[in-house]
Order: structure tokens, then sequence, then C-alpha cells
């Protein structure tokens, strides 16, 4: 009897669509949203099952067909992972999220008339680690209302999204573990592709978009053969091409990413697998990162078969069209990354002198000592997001495909004032048209004429590539494609204004270092740059 009424109450909570909701029916079976103004929008869609109990740390399962028609009015939980009970930075929102390890769902924001429109999914964030696509910054009104579906996506995080182990490779019918993330990634793109014609969406015409972590992903999304034919088109925001830790094999000071999860389990008192899925997520999410556990993405030679600067060096990306770029201050929020300024100008000369060698009078022409600080912060960004950025379209532009180069660097009174000029992620505000949806800590953003024309200006040239492949937008500046040799890209400063030669020597400089120890095979690229630098591998044919 009681089981029942359990069945009985879990059908109803499907078939609460009442008569004004938007209902759309689709071969996952029937979802009610809501509607604001002439967008209809459909919130908390399951996109697989559960990754709970022994579904915990396996690749992302499907979800069957649901009976009756499925609330889809409010946000899903985000995923699993560690939030302060008060804002922190400026990336906290204004109170604690809800998480649960239920949290595989997706948003839709669809025009009511849409027909085969063009389908723009976005990917948050946050480290690998926390984030969620329930943030108020990423709502895809304004997006949709320039005729575009928006589909904003959890993924699983932290340890639960990105943990490796022996005994989980031993499990796998590919001998692999880690990179669960990923896979929910490509879940979601894939639920995309079978559902999206019933919400109006054109299933061959998606653009896979993000900003860091999420920019992360992109990249891994086009060098990856199981996400390959899932998306037309890519929008990579301060992503960062660093080297991941391989699945068996050490290579430097990065373990294997297998040997890690060794080591967790033995800090946790795990002796086996099984012990693992039955602790509570939370307070495991809590216990690895006290711990030291940090989520990275695995090559294991399948879903990731190799490297990015490999994968790309040879060609083997997705051949598609792609927007990429990076700000002018994404180290200015992120100082944990900056090394410390050393004591005077000597000690900085010396120290770079000591880890370039050959290359290190051009890294001092680069990032002089007449300003350390600045010159660390520019070095900083630039061998992160600035190299990435510019390696991304010239790679791609070599394939043939149109290719859009940006660097913002876009402020205002409070943002200056805060020391924050064109931060990490400064830019989101103005793609979503979001400019009035920041977090608590976030500097202000004026409602001025100034700051609603850059707004309208970056959300229409976002959803023009979305639409065409080609960045365009009403009262702005055309945006040149990248070509190698101009160096094309777009400056995104007080107004958009297209521009030539970026940083000038910037990414030559890079290329070199990152040639060299991928030759030498043993260095790693990540964060070990400038004053953090081992010492340059030396130049090979090839190189230089």
């Amino acid at each position: 009897m009681i089981a029942r009424l359990i069945a009985l109450l879990g059908v109803a909570s499907l078939s609460i669509a009442a008569a004004d909701k938007p209902v759309v029916t689709s071969s996952a079976g029937a979802v009610a949203g809501t509607t604001d103004g002439n967008i209809r929008v459909f919130k908390g869609i399951p996109y697989a099952q559960p990754p709970i109990g022994p579904l915990r740390w396996r690749p992302t399962q499907p979800l069957p067909r649901w009976s009756g028609t499925r609330d889809a009015s409010d946000y899903g939980p985000a995923c699993i992972q560690l939030q302060s009970p008060k804002p922190v930075s400026v990336y906290s929102p204004a109170a604690p999220l809800p998480t649960s390890e239920d949290c595989l769902t997706l948003n839709i924001w669809t025009p009511a008339n849409a027909a085969k429109a063009p389908v723009f999914v976005w990917i948050h964030g946050g480290a690998l680690s926390g984030g969620s696509s329930r943030e108020p910054l990423y709502d895809g009104k304004k997006l949709a209302e320039r005729g575009i579906i928006v589909v904003s996506i959890n993924y699983r995080l932290g340890v639960l999204g990105f943990l490796a182990h022996p005994a989980l490779s031993a499990e796998s019918p590919q001998h692999v573990s880690g990179n669960y993330g990923l896979l929910d990634q490509i879940a979601a793109l894939t639920w995309v592709k079978r559902n999206i014609a019933a919400f109006g969406g054109d299933a061959g015409n998606v653009t896979i978009a993000g900003e860091s972590a999420g920019g992360l992903s992109v990249m891994y999304l086009m060098a990856s053969p199981y996400a390959r034919g899932l998306f037309a088109k890519a929008i990579a925001e301060s992503a960062y091409m660093v080297s991941m830790p391989e699945l068996k094999t050490a290579r430097g000071d990065q373990i294997a990413a297998e040997a890690a999860g060794t080591l967790l389990a033995g800090g946790l008192q795990a002796p086996d697998i099984a012990t693992l899925r039955g602790m509570k997520p939370d307070e495991l999410s809590l216990a690895a990162t006290k711990l030291g556990y940090a989520p990275w993405i695995t090559v294991d030679g399948k879903l990731v078969p190799e490297q990015l600067v490999a994968t790309f060096d040879k060609g083997k990306q997705a051949p598609v069209p792609l927007l990429a770029g990076f700000n002018s201050g994404e180290i200015r929020s992120l100082m944990i990354l900056a090394p410390k300024v050393p004591g005077n100008a000597a000690k900085y000369e010396a120290a770079i002198r000591e880890r370039y060698g050959d290359l290190a009078s051009e890294f001092l022409r680069l990032y002089p000592s007449t300003d350390m600080k600045e010159s660390i912060l520019a070095a900083t960004r630039d061998a992160l997001y600035g190299w990435t950025a510019q390696r991304l379209v010239s790679k791609q532009a070599a394939l043939g495909q149109p290719s859009y180069l940006y660097l913002w660097d876009h402020s205002y009174p409070a943002e200056d004032a805060a020391g924050l000029h064109g931060f990490h992620a400064s830019e989101l505000p103005y793609v979503f048209d979001n400019t009035d949806r920041t977090g608590p800590l976030w500097p202000a953003i004026p409602a001025t004429p100034g700051e609603a024309a850059m707004a309208d200006a970056m959300a229409d040239y976002w959803a023009s590539f979305v639409r065409t492949g080609r960045p365009q937008a009403a009262n702005a500046p055309v945006w040149p494609a990248y070509d190698v040799k101009a160096g094309n890209y777009m400056l995104l400063a007080d107004t958009p204004k297209p521009n030539a030669n970026l940083f000038p020597g910037m990414y030559a400089l890079n290329e070199r270092i990152v040639c060299r120890r991928a030759a030498n095979g043993k260095i790693p690229w990540h964060w070990n740059f400038g004053l953090a630098a081992p010492a340059m591998a030396a130049a090979t044919p090839g190189c230089g």
C-alpha cells in the first residue's frame, strides 16, 4: 500500500502542468515550463540518470523516457561543491546554492515561435570544482530574444566528477577512469541533439560555449572523438591550454591520475571503491579538498586521446568555426596564480635569467622589471589565457575554419576603483546582456547608455556567431576573421574596435617555451611560468 502511494505521488509530481504553462513533448518526455515575455523557459530538465550510489564514478547513463508531464519551472540543484556561508569573492553568489549529487539537469530558453533556431549550449566555469547553470548571470532570456535557443547545463564537479583510480579503471570496459564531468557534458549535448527540435531548435546548428573551466571544457570537447558531430561551432572565453595528468604515467611534477586517486583513497582510509561510494557526497568533497585533491581532466587515451597541445598541433580537433579571446586583467581577481613580487628589480631579472636562459632577454623585454607587479600579472595572463586564445584561432584558421579573436579591455569606474580592470569573467554580464544580475561583491555596473550599448554589441556578436558563424552587431564595427599574417582581433574596450597584432611577441615567446617543454617530455605546462618556472629546456629542432 505504501509503495503504491509513493508511486502515485511520483506520477503526480510529473503531472502538474497548468493550462497557462507551455508544454513541450520530446523523446525524453513532456515538460511544462514558464514564460518570460516572448520567451518560453524550461528549467531543471534531467538529461541523465542521477549519478548516485552505484552510479557514482561511472560513465553518464541515459535517462529512460518519463511518463506524465514533468514540472520544469525551477532550476535543479547545483552539483556538489564547497561553498562559503557568505560571499567571499566577486564570483560568490548572494547565498550558498542548493546542491545535490542528483544534479545532471539543463535549462532551455527558446523564442515562442522558434523553428529550427540555432542553439547555444553554455558550460559554466569554476575550476571544475564549482559553479552552476542556475547562477542569475547565465539567465538566457536576453540572448534568446535575439533569435537563438539558449541551453545551460550542470556537470559533475570536483572529486565526484574527475576522480581517477585503478579500481575504477578496472570496472571500465575501456580500462579508464576520471573525466566523468566531461562525459556529462557529452551526454547533455547528446540529449540536445535528440530533443532540441521539439523546442524549436536546429540540432545541426549547435554552438558549444564556456568561460574559464567552461572554455577548458570546450577545448576538450573539440579534441574528443566522443563529442564529434554534436556541435557545429565553438566559443572559448578565457580558456587555458595547460597540460593535464595522464592516467597511468607521471610527467614531471604531475603524478599519474590513478596514482593521485590512490593517494586520496589512502588519505580517506577507504580500502576500496565501495567504501568511497558509501561516503556522503558533501563529506567526501570536503575531505578530499582538505587532503589537497584538485580536479583535472585526465589524458586517458580514449575520451581524451593526448595533450591538447599535441591534438591541435596535429589538426585533429573538430574542424569548426571558433570565437576565442581573453581579458586584459585576467589575474587581477585571481592573484593566487601570480608569483610574489621580488624585493627589487635585480632579483626579478636574475630569477628570470636563471629560469629562461637564452629566452630571458625576450621575456624581460615583454615583462620588464620597471613595474614588476604589472609585468607579473601580464606574464601570468599571457602564459595561461592570451597564448591559448591566439593558439586556438591560429590552429582553427590553419584548418580553413573562420576564427575570431578578441581582447576584453572594458571597464567602468567601480571596477577600476577596485583594482579589477578587465578582470577574469568580467565580460560575462555583457555577453548575456545581464549587467544587472551580478553577485553582491561584483563591482556594480552602472546603468548608463555606454554600458547598455556595450552589452547590446556583445550579445549581438555572440548571438550572430551562434546563428551564422560570423560575429556581427548592429551599430558596431565589422569583426574581421583572424588571419595569421595580419593577426586581426577585436579590441573590446570603451567600444568595439578592430585591431591587429595583439601584444607583439607574446604568442611567439610562449609557443617557443611550450614547444621546448613538450619536446623535453618531462616538463608540463600549467602554472609553472615566470618566476615559478623550472629551468628552460634547451632549444630543439622546430622549437627555437
